[in-house]
Formats: structure tokens, C-alpha cells, sequence
């Protein structure tokens, strides 16, 4: 799962990056607006990332937090967004909230509990309300990186078990090779797509022919039947 951290406190954004890390959770993290809009509004071009959840700081050295949620979510940018603040006050929560926030933590917060919180809102987006995923025939365990087909445990490797997942995010829909190929390497230059179909080959021959499919010229749809 790759992340985008916004947050200009240099202690608190090295801190969240390690608990993440820690976690088994890659990031990108940048310290102000600008930056985050180039990485999430195609700036970057086709290797634009696709990132499973935004930590934003509300109060920001070039902006509005809040404001760059407003902005993202009114170009149709759905990805999930957690608000954090050094503040509690109602009005400033329901702001977030309303703004289309998935969730809004007070700093300071332990870290464990933010990821717990990413976990959270991930999981929901995905339309599934545990870590236990159910995806056709597929029964995927998020917590155990675990993927199974009729009760057997597949050897997946790292790499075949993002893609697994990255199509399971959105089943039944047409996942592009750009989204994969990035998925599968956040923090490094992009899957060549000749590798990705190398590891689609090798996913098919594990979890049965019929339950991958090809969108020709755009990338790969996970059968939800």
C-alpha cells in the first residue's frame, strides 16, 4: 500500500514515515500543497503515482489543508483523504468532514493509531469492512499478505500479490497497466509493462485463467462474478 504524507513537520513527517515503513506501508512525503497537487493531478504524466490514502496536514507553509481537499475532491480526485490538525475544535473537524475528509485524527497521535486509521478508511473504500477480502473466487488477508483460492494458500510473490491487490481495490473495473506498473514499484522507476505481463502471465497459471482479464490497450479487469 503506497501512501501520500503532507506534512511539514520535519520530526513528525520522519517519524510517520518510519511507523509506516514499519508497518509494511510505503510513502511519498512532501511539505506543502503545490508539491502534493503535482502528485495527484497528473502533473507527473503517465507515471503520475496512485496513492491508497493521503495523511494532509490542515495548516500547511503554502496553504490550506482543507482547501486542497476541497479542491481535489471538486476534480472528482477520490482517493481517501485523513485530516490531521494540532487542533480539535468542532468547527475545524466538521470542516474536513464536510469537505469530503474520510477521517480526521488530533495531533499529537501515536503512530500505530494513524496506520490503524489508514487500514480503516482503505478498507471501506474498497467496499470491504475487514481485512479479510472477498473478491470472486479470491479470499485475500490483507493483515497476513495472504491470498487463497478454494481454501488453498497461493505462493504469491511480493510483486504478484500488489498486483492481486491493486486490482482487488477496484473489482470488476479495468485497472490501467500505468496504475499497476507504479503500484508495484511506488519508490522506484515504474514496472516495465513487459515485466507486468510477465507477472500477469505467472498470476493466471496461480489463481486460474478466467479470473484476470485483459482490456486490450489499457490493462486488466478482476473477475467479481
Amino acid at each position: 500500500m503506497h501512501l501520500l504524507l503532507v506534512e511539514d513537520d520535519l520530526e513528525l513527517g520522519a517519524e510517520l514515515q518510519r511507523a509506516l515503513s514499519g508497518c509494511g506501508l510505503t510513502s511519498e512525503w512532501v511539505r506543502g500543497t503545490k508539491h502534493a497537487r503535482a502528485l495527484t493531478e497528473g502533473e507527473c504524466g503517465d507515471d503520475t503515482p496512485h496513492f491508497a490514502c493521503v495523511l494532509l496536514d490542515s495548516r500547511l507553509p503554502d496553504g490550506d489543508g482543507i482547501d486542497l481537499l476541497l479542491h481535489w475532491r471538486r476534480r472528482s480526485i477520490s482517493m481517501p483523504v485523513i485530516v490531521m490538525s494540532a487542533r480539535d475544535a468542532l468547527e475545524l473537524r466538521v470542516a474536513a468532514l464536510d469537505a469530503g475528509a474520510d477521517d480526521y485524527v488530533t495531533k499529537p497521535c501515536a503512530p500505530v493509531e494513524i496506520v490503524s486509521r489508514v487500514r480503516a478508511v482503505v478498507r471501506r473504500t474498497a467496499g470491504q469492512a475487514s481485512q479479510l477480502w472477498n473478491v470472486g473466487a479470491l479470499r485475500i488477508a490483507t493483515g497476513r499478505r495472504e491470498v487463497r483460492v478454494d481454501g488453498e494458500v497461493l505462493a504469491l510473490s511480493p510483486k504478484e500479490y500488489q498486483i492481486v491487490v491493486e486490482l482487488a481495490r477496484l473489482p470488476g473495473e479495468t485497472v490501467s497497466k500505468h496504475r499497476l506498473a507504479r503500484a508495484v514499484a511506488p519508490l522506484s522507476e515504474p514496472l516495465e509493462f513487459s515485466a507486468l505481463e510477465w507477472h500477469i502471465h505467472n498470476l493466471r497459471r496461480k489463481i486460474g485463467t478466467e479470473l484476470i482479464r485483459t482490456v486490450r490497450g489499457v490493462g486488466y479487469c478482476l473477475v467479481n462474478d
